[in-house]
């Protein structure tokens, strides 16, 4: 299987028509059309439903889409990484949930392009398990996790901060008198939680009772849009402090949990990891703060 045949089947993937992906990569539709079948004939499976206007992905088509994807990205990488050589440039590639700690994360992405300018960044955002599926795959060099997670996997550095969970809520909510969140206060509240907070039951020592006795009408990846969805009067969500915007003529508010709970914040990196250049920078300069 040829890379160059992946990047066809990406190509047809994303334009959806073998027409308009044959004039984007330059190649005739009878070739491009060819390459496609061989392509079919070698895994074995369909990965087109071929309609009269477009062309769809089949479940085994998106599953190799992401399969490609992930494929191309990494020797890309690979290839940026060799055409580095020993020059002081390259690229960084950095995974993460949304937490404050990546303001520490810029600081010394800052520090690193200031003393040389060549060194690029790029960031992925994700929760924990997005990230560690791309940190274990090699497509980032680094991944920013909150709170519980197993790293016998990596190598990685405690940050010295904290992010704190509480809940997010209109200001015209009943809850929003209060100074702080109670357990008792949850019973029967609409909740949207994030998904990574379900699979690692983070909260479920402070609620005191199991995490599904939460009226939950809602789960969410990244913050911003759940935060839409407080605003149209759907529920409260569960998250962290300082990733929304709570201050001034803002609808929402944000108030902490109590007893507090914070989640510790760490980089990590897997074990006996080959940096390149511009990543071992990286991680030197945050080592030395």
């Amino acid at each position: 299987m040829e890379l160059r045949v992946m990047r066809y089947f990406l190509a047809v993937a994303r334009e959806e028509s073998i027409t308009a992906a044959a004039q984007a990569l330059h190649v005739t539709q009878p070739t491009l059309s060819k390459q496609l079948m061989e392509l079919e004939a070698e895994l074995g499976k369909k990965l087109f439903l071929r309609g009269s206007r477009k062309i769809t992905l089949t479940e085994e088509g998106m599953f190799f889409r992401k399969r490609a994807q992930e494929i191309i990205d990494l020797t890309e990488k690979t290839q940026a990484e060799f055409a580095a050589g020993e020059a002081e440039t390259g690229d960084v590639y950095i995974g993460g949930g949304e937490t404050r700690a990546m303001g520490l994360l810029a600081q010394t992405a800052l520090k690193l392009h200031t003393l040389h300018p060549g060194i690029r960044f790029h960031l992925y955002s994700g929760n924990g398990q997005d990230v560690a599926e791309r940190l274990d795959k090699g497509l980032l060099d680094f991944g920013l996790f909150v709170g519980l997670t197993d790293f016998k996997k990596y190598d990685y550095l405690r940050l010295p901060m904290a992010d704190v969970w509480g809940l997010v809520l209109r200001k015209d909510h009943p809850l929003a008198a209060l100074d702080r969140i109670r357990p008792g206060d949850l019973a029967g509240v609409p909740i949207l939680c994030s998904r990574q907070a379900m699979i690692q039951n983070e909260l479920s020592g402070w609620l005191g009772r199991d995490f599904a006795s939460l009226n939950i009408v809602a789960t969410y990846n990244l913050i911003y849009n759940a935060s839409l969805m407080v605003e149209a009067g759907l529920g409260c969500a569960l998250c962290i402090d300082g990733l929304l915007n709570t201050t001034g003529d803002s609808p929402l508010c944000f108030r902490p949990f109590e007893p507090r709970i914070t989640a510790e914040l760490v980089i990590a990196w897997k074990k006996y990891q080959v940096f390149s250049r511009a990543a071992k920078k990286f991680l030197e300069l945050l080592q030395a703060g």
